[in-house]
């Protein structure tokens, strides 16, 4: 291909050696039909020049891109699935396919490195009694999912490309057969919670050691200098999951699968099943229709990224003091009670004024969801209140709902609260009576056209009304 001059290939996972990944090959598909790429996302990494039948041929038959991972790698880890150890674990349908640095910024002239991997590939050594395949509505659901959570200011893996392979496959979970797809995601790391507990099960020091310093080498280079590296490893990783997690929360997320192999090194989400966005708030509300104990109900968000943290901790006493190891997980409640206020701050867009009264009106932003209940809509609550601007909320929509006395105490405390960027609300997306949501009956609906008529055109609409959301809302940008 012809090769732009801001591509820059830099391979680092496969410097770790065949003890934490298998070299594989992607599946031959039936068909190869480009369904979605994700130019702005490419443009960060230089691939945005590529044609059509090129992307196809990188990211559907999976030729190689110049200077980079050749043969693909699965990635070797276990985790905990709802708690329970499983030493069974591995990229089972999908691989690392390439690493390149993201564009350079003031912050990092270097570049972040990212990885591309894949979703939907085939089967590896790790596949177990799966196909390693995915289905057409898994991806699109993904590409919706990254999407609408970046627009929301949530540190995610972006959803690269999507195409459909021609294959048709029996689902246990939705009427089959049904379409395939293979999927490419864009993320700042595909090294997992569960990549370091495979090598503490197996009693690995040395490996832990050598996952450690790669780890921080490649992603937190500001802690080389670090007198105890697994120690400062852990509380960077607090302190990220801190932010991801609150930032969950602000958006109503509902993760749905929080396992330990679901959960990376650089506090980025990614991998979305039964995802849900919360149509109200209900802290019991559960993403995944198997989690019958709603272990990782909306709520218990917080508790079981907290928990999965610990599993990490345990891996790492291999290598580093236990006490030490204590304290730095000690710091993840009052890190994401911080958070948590400024990202409720940010998607009301006011500024902060003092952790006091920052916090008292994140308290009674949560009783006014309590006051509104099932009348009260998640996303809708803080597109209305946006930049505390009441006249605009009490004419809009729910109105009615907001002058009632149980909404005055928030009334009165967001009016003492000072924008953040008021002419944001110029923006045509804040004239529209409701905002972007994504709801599982939406979902449901752009699926059905897709299914029965081949017709896309709803689906590419979402996209475009998310990244409309997206620029209007002008939250954090990814890394922030």
């Amino acid at each position: 291909m012809p090769v732009s001059p801001s591509y820059r290939p830099d391979p680092r996972y496969p410097q770790l050696g065949a003890e934490f990944a298998d070299p594989v090959r992607a599946e031959v598909f039936p068909k190869t039909i480009l369904r979605f790429r994700n130019d702005r996302a490419a443009a960060s990494v230089g691939l945005d020049t590529l044609t059509d039948q090129e992307w196809i041929a990188h990211f559907g038959r999976f030729e190689p891109l110049p200077g980079n991972i050749d043969p693909p790698l699965a990635q070797r880890y276990h985790g905990h699935q709802f708690r329970t150890y499983n030493p069974e674990l591995g990229d089972g349908r999908g691989f690392t396919f390439a690493q390149m640095r993201e564009a350079g910024t003031a912050e990092n002239s270097l570049g972040r490195l990212l990885d591309l991997g894949t979703k939907g590939s085939g089967r590896t050594p790790w596949s177990r009694s799966g196909d390693g395949r995915l289905t057409l509505k898994g991806g699109i659901r993904e590409v919706l999912a990254t999407a609408m959570l970046e627009a929301l200011g949530v540190p995610t893996s972006r959803s690269f490309s999507l195409i459909e392979t021609g294959e048709e496959l029996e689902r246990g979970d939705e009427p089959s057969p049904t379409r395939s797809a293979v999927l490419v995601r864009l993320s700042w790391g595909h090294i997992r919670f569960g990549s370091f507990q495979r090598h503490a099960y197996f009693e690995r020091p040395d490996r832990l050691i050598q996952l450690t310093d790669h780890v921080v080498e490649t992603y937190y280079p500001e802690l080389l200098g670090a007198n105890d590296r697994p120690v400062a490893l852990l509380k960077a990783v607090v302190a990220r999951d801190a932010r991801l997690t609150a930032r969950w929360m602000a958006a109503g997320f509902v993760h749905g699968v929080l396992n330990t192999d679901n959960m990376n090194l650089t506090g980025e989400s990614f991998d979305y099943g039964p995802y849900r966005f919360l149509p109200y708030n209900d802290p019991n509300f559960t993403a995944a229709y198997f989690d019958h104990a709603g272990l990782y109900s909306f709520g218990r968000q917080p508790e079981t990224v907290f928990w999965n943290l610990q599993q990490l901790a345990g891996a790492l006493s291999l290598v580093a003091e236990s006490d030490a190891l204590v304290d730095a997980l000690n710091g993840f409640a009052v890190a994401y009670r911080a958070e948590l206020t400024a990202a409720m701050l940010a998607r009301l867009g006011v500024q902060a004024q003092g952790s006091e009264a920052d916090e008292a009106l994140v308290q009674g932003a949560f009783r006014a969801f309590a006051e509104g209940g099932e009348r009260l809509r998640w996303e809708p609550f803080f597109f209305d209140w946006f930049c505390g601007d009441a006249t605009r909320a009490l004419s809009g929509p729910r109105g009615d709902l907001y002058a009632q006395e149980g909404f005055a105490e928030f009334r009165r405390m967001l009016a003492g609260f000072t924008p953040d960027r008021p002419q944001r609300l110029a923006h045509p997306y804040f004239a529209a009576p409701e905002p972007e949501e994504l709801l599982v009956d939406q979902i449901e609906a752009l699926w059905a056209p897709i299914a029965t008529d081949d017709d896309w055109s709803a689906f590419h609409a979402k996209l475009a009304g998310i990244e409309t959301a997206r620029v209007a809302w002008g939250l954090p940008a990814q890394g922030a």
